[in-house]
Order: C-alpha cells, then sequence, then structure tokens
C-alpha cells in the first residue's frame, strides 16, 4: 500500500507507483501547500516543458487551508488555455484525437474544490488506461504512516530525477526525450500502451 496525494493529471513517477501498488492511500487530510503538483503539470511543448498551473484562491486572512477547502480561481480561463495548450502541444501524436472526446469534459465543465477535480482527473485516466488499482482516502493526517509514504512526490521542489524509459514523443525530433512529464504525454504518445509501459519502469522510491 502506498499513501500519496491526488495531483492535476499525475507525473509520470507518481502514476508508476500507482500503476505498481497493490492499493492507493489518498492524503487528504493535510494543510495544503504551494508549489505542488496538486495545482499543475507539465507537459512537452515546442519550447520544452510547459507548466499547466491551476489557479486557486488563497485565504484573505493569510491562514492556511486545509486541502478540502482550496477553492479554484476561475476569474482566470485557465481550463481553455490548458486545453489550447494540450491541442497545440499533441494535435499531431498518435492517439490525442482518440482520447480527446473522453478528455474535453474535464476542460468544460465548471470546477469549484481542487480535490474533488484531482480525484475525478484520476478515476477518469484510470478509466481509459485501464488501471484497477483500488484507492481510497485518509480520514486523519498520517504523521507516521503504515503505508510506503510517497507524499513527497507531489513536491515541486523536492522533485527528483527518475531512469524512467524513454517513449517515443511527438516533439521528439527536436528535443532530447523529457521524463517524468504529465500521464497526459503518455497517453497521447503511448495510447493502449500507457498502463504496460507503468507497470514495467523500475524506479526506486
Amino acid at each position: 500500500m502506498i499513501l500519496i496525494y491526488p495531483t492535476y493529471f499525475p507525473c509520470l513517477a507518481a502514476m508508476t507507483a500507482i500503476a505498481q501498488a497493490e492499493h492507493v492511500v489518498f492524503e487528504v487530510c493535510d494543510n495544503y501547500q504551494k508549489q505542488t503538483y496538486r495545482n499543475r503539470t507539465y507537459i512537452a511543448h515546442s519550447n520544452g516543458k510547459l507548466l499547466l498551473n491551476v489557479p486557486i484562491q488563497h485565504a484573505k486572512n493569510g491562514q492556511r487551508l486545509s486541502t478540502r477547502e482550496v477553492i479554484v480561481d476561475n476569474r482566470f480561463p485557465w481550463q481553455s488555455q490548458h486545453w489550447k495548450s494540450l491541442q497545440s502541444a499533441y494535435r499531431t501524436s498518435p492517439f490525442f484525437e482518440f482520447y480527446e472526446d473522453d478528455l474535453i469534459d474535464l476542460f468544460q465543465e465548471p470546477v469549484v474544490h481542487l480535490l474533488d477535480f484531482n480525484l475525478k482527473i484520476f478515476e477518469r485516466i484510470s478509466e481509459l488506461i485501464g488501471l484497477e488499482t483500488s484507492f481510497t482516502s485518509t480520514e486523519e493526517y498520517f504523521r507516521k504512516p503504515i503505508q510506503q509514504d510517497l507524499r513527497y512526490l507531489a513536491d515541486v521542489k523536492k522533485a527528483r530525477e527518475y531512469a524512467l524509459s524513454p517513449y517515443n514523443q511527438v516533439l521528439q525530433k527536436q528535443e532530447e526525450f523529457i521524463p517524468n512529464l504529465s500521464i497526459l504525454d503518455l497517453l497521447f504518445n503511448e495510447g493502449p500502451n500507457t498502463l504496460s509501459y507503468l507497470e514495467n519502469q523500475s524506479l526506486d522510491f
């Protein structure tokens, strides 16, 4: 069993850990932290890596918010911007057109709570790649969890380099392989082979 944060279209290291786990426990009882993958993901673009960031509403009194309380700031057209970025980056990839109808509603339907949205994304991605790993959510914050603690995988500042196997990326003719991008990069480039790729990685967590 692993303990991990639900994030915005998870990076491949996190998805590898999830795909290889017997059971996933999502941490939902913590305080929200900035500069994490909770509200960001990276995709490949013509200039290399491109950050897709979900804006959130911060507490006006400066107090820390729990993860459950975090609300997305929809004053910015972030959903349409993210979708346009994905179209620009992956329209020529082998499987973008195959999956776009299954994903586009995530960029059109209103989003309120970031946590609920991230869990919805995880369930959708699981359906598309055939992932059947069971999962539950925490009911309290564990300082000394009995599960393998992989919560650090959500921390952008502590991100490590993982020896992920190269796969064909749509922009690879211009750039070298870019590892540990969003699960969307793998999905649009590898399609039905996505789950097999994740299950066959050997990463040191």
